[in-house]
């Protein structure tokens, strides 16, 4: 039996699907915008205006304070009354549905997260518009895949496609979109999730080229390729932006458990995390909102140091407390902002110490906001390419590069799981975090195969030249412990599943050479567990 072909007609009607999916993502994309400037006119200026605003520029004064609470109890009685899922950063949320609900989001997000995403940030928030979308995007993937009665795995795809067009159309970043998916919500690297989800995040970034333009979403000067001496400084930067991102990490979860216990509804917290987003905001009203603005005033390095600081600082207090409530929000932008700030900050300080370093004010802010994103969330290839991309910056690579490895090596250390998947992992909830290829795909049935012998034989056969791994799964599927192997139409022996695991086992063994005993055990075991997740009988 010759094996299944990974691409093959259902690849092709997904990819139509999650095209079709991304066209109407980015106009709702462009949708939430308007909603966010809309509100946020309204909100601090008392305007009915489409106009891009920021709560920067407001005069309301003390009054200010009343704004986001306003916002957060609208939110609070929309998560009460609607659906609690509106609230937490949005990817966590993807993950857990992925992983424990065969990829099916209540259909109720599709509308309820933008909209309380849009008031909770046009009033004064400070959360980027593209966690909201993308939390979107992804329920929109999964509310099309319940709709036309795909398979588990092919739902997953197309609520990933949807959450990635998203981000795609905000930034224009398609292939940091693609890479977000592989990091954070595919768990696996192949051609049947990764075609229809390249397709779906460049449909995503030709929707932003149409609805926001062409430039680079963070347009900055041009930076100078890092000499050697720089670029070790950009490590160590990017090392001790790992450090405080694996602070930050916790902290948003310590401030959570702080909000699980008080005695009243989870209704009433986002208002009293919003104190803090207005009480912060009268006196440094730059860290309310968007603040997209910030992160491009970061990159062109000539921020004042205070405003730099208290990005550092008062924005982070303002988006972790307002976050840790469980108000509608993400992260991105705010790491993004922070970890930009960080890395301003750093560079000027060494700048001032070491005139002769090489180094370069905008370049560390690039790295520092990069690193913050990688030592969070451990999604290090989606920081390095999203940084390059939304910026243009080529001569960026190398730092980028440097410093982001260096933060997702901390994190490592710091910390067992990332912003990301900290929330499910004390459900109970194992995300996977390692892409190791599956070694029965390296070996043919036909070296693992064996004479015939009196044993009862299934009627199955395999093709000699398919993978082992294959035979795993055809076993698992007829519910079999063996399979005649087939060399055209000659029999040539057998293989089964005591053989499967006996190679798999030696193999393991072999790899893991240089491991201690308990752990080369442990990986037995768990080959053993995979075999039979299969459904292999008779091992």
């Amino acid at each position: 039996m010759s094996s299944h072909p990974l691409v093959n007609r259902r690849v092709f009607y997904l990819s139509i699907q999650v095209v079709a999916n991304a066209l109407l993502i980015g106009v709702v994309a462009k949708g939430l915008v308007y909603l966010i400037d809309l509100i946020t006119n309204v909100s601090f200026y008392g305007r009915f205006s489409f106009e891009s605003a920021s709560p920067a520029g407001n005069h309301l004064g003390f009054l200010v304070v009343f704004v986001p609470i306003i916002g957060a109890l609208l939110v609070g009685l929309m998560a009460r009354f609607g659906s609690k899922a509106i609230g937490g950063h949005g990817i966590p949320e993807a993950m857990e549905k992925i992983i424990m609900d065969d990829s099916r989001i209540p259909p109720a997000i599709t509308f309820l997260k933008p909209l309380s995403a849009a008031i909770s940030i046009g009033t004064g928030g400070p959360f980027g518009a593209e966690g909201p979308i993308i939390a979107t995007g992804g329920a929109f993937g999964s509310l099309t895949g319940q709709w036309i009665h795909i398979s588990a795995p092919e739902r997953k795809i197309v609520l990933a496609a949807g959450a990635c067009a998203g981000m795609a159309a905000i930034f224009g970043s398609p292939l940091a979109a693609v890479l977000l998916a592989v990091e954070l919500l595919l768990f696996e690297f192949s051609p049947r999730s990764v075609i229809p989800v390249a397709l779906a995040c460049v449909t995503g970034a030709g929707m932003h080229i149409l609805l926001f333009g062409h430039q680079p979403v963070f347009a900055m000067p041009s930076i100078p390729a890092a000499p050697n001496g720089a670029l070790a400084i950009y490590v160590l930067l990017g090392a001790f932006v790992g450090v405080v991102a694996a602070g930050v990490s916790r902290s948003i979860y310590w401030i959570e458990d702080q909000f699980d216990k008080l005695p009243i509804h989870w209704m009433w917290w986002p208002a009293l995390g919003a104190i803090a987003i207005g009480t912060i905001g009268f006196f440094a009203p730059h860290t309310m909102g968007v603040g997209y603005d910030n992160i491009q005033r970061l990159l062109t390095g000539t921020t004042p140091l205070k405003i730099i600081g208290s990005l550092c600082v008062l924005k982070y207090l303002s988006w972790s407390i307002s976050l840790g409530s469980g108000t509608s929000g993400g992260t991105l932008a705010p790491l993004f902002t922070i970890g930009g700030a960080l890395g301003a900050l750093l560079g000027t300080l060494i700048l001032a110490w070491f005139p002769d370093s090489g180094i370069n004010i905008p370049t560390a802010a690039l790295v520092g906001m990069a690193a913050m994103f990688a030592g969070a969330s451990r999604a290090w290839l989606t920081s390095i390419v999203f940084a390059l991309e939304t910026t243009g910056q080529i001569n960026g690579l190398l730092p980028l590069l440097g410093g982001c490895v260096a933060a997702y090596f901390v994190s490592f250390f710091m910390m067992k799981g990332t912003i990301m998947t900290e929330k499910i992992l004390r459900r109970g909830i194992k995300t996977p975090d390692v892409y190791e290829p599956d070694i029965l795909r390296s070996v043919t049935v036909r070296k693992l195969s064996i004479p015939v012998s009196s044993t009862t034989l299934s009627k199955y056969t395999i093709d000699a030249s398919d993978d082992a791994g294959m035979a795993a799964q055809l076993m698992g599927k007829y519910n079999v412990d063996n399979l005649l192997v087939k060399d055209g139409e000659k029999l040539i022996g057998v293989v089964t599943a005591r053989s499967l695991l006996t190679w798999y086992s030696r193999q393991r063994q072999k790899d893991l050479l240089y491991e201690s005993p308990a752990r080369t055990r442990r990986m037995l075991v768990q080959g053993r567990k995979l075999l039979r997740n299969s459904k292999i009988m008779g091992i």
